[in-house]
């Protein structure tokens, strides 16, 4: 598969058959990916992979943090900015809506929607769920560089068949992971992601979200 292949196939799995990722397949995806881009070297991340009894107890302890607080828990690096711009907003309702239409889940069915959003932190019963630590003293270069190591994960687990899909969600209980996972006070979590097989049978799965035509988002000068 080339990577142009990987990139226009890749996209974020909702619905995951119940099929085990073997860990040598997991191995072999993260060492590709290790190899992404990193300025001055620093590879600054670390792993967390569960599976098993572990992810379970991820999950229990996620559930757990959300009956307490629904509206997540409160932390200094939110999902989005507030406010969001009016561009931004759109395209986030945008992707929602078409989302919930492959669902079946109309907008006044609220708690088939909320539903839907609790799915986010059982991995989408994918088998194995990634989740990704930075240090705290590091600056949105560094930020930027783990983005760089996921989209890395995402392509080089596209190429062997294994679906993905980037979890911020898991931001929401940040507080409540860094407790369950003994983190060092100056570790956070960034953010989670699922990796299985995804069900081709899904309608969700076929959710290909929009993109900006390309003279939308680049400025060409000096051609």
């Amino acid at each position: 598969m080339s990577v142009d292949a990987a990139l226009r196939a890749r996209i974020s799995t909702r619905v995951f058959l119940d099929k085990p990722l073997p860990l040598e397949e997991l191995r072999t995806v993260l060492d590709a990916a290790r190899w992404a881009p990193s300025g001055g070297n620093l590879q600054p991340w670390r792993m967390i992979a569960v599976s098993g009894p572990e992810r379970e107890a991820v999950i229990e302890a996620a559930q757990k943090a959300l009956a307490a607080n629904p509206a997540g828990e409160a932390d200094e690096y939110p999902i989005y900015p507030s406010p969001l711009g009016d561009l931004y907003k759109a395209r986030r309702y945008k992707v929602g809506e078409d989302m919930y239409a492959l669902l079946g889940v109309p907008r006044e069915d609220k708690a088939g929607r909320f539903a839907w959003l609790a799915r986010n932190f059982q991995f989408f019963d994918a088998p194995v769920g990634l989740f990704f630590v930075m240090d705290r003293t590091h600056g949105h270069g560094q930020w930027a560089h783990m983005g760089m190591l996921m989209q890395s994960i995402a392509l080089a687990a596209q190429e062997k068949g294994i679906a993905t899909c980037m979890q911020e969600c898991w931001g929401m209980v940040r507080k409540s992971l860094h407790s369950h996972f003994g983190l060092a006070e100056n570790e956070v979590i960034y953010c989670g992601m699922a990796l299985g097989y995804a069900d081709p049978d899904a309608a969700v799965n076929s959710l290909r979200s929009e993109r900006a035509a390309l003279d939308e988002i680049v400025e060409f000068r000096g051609f």
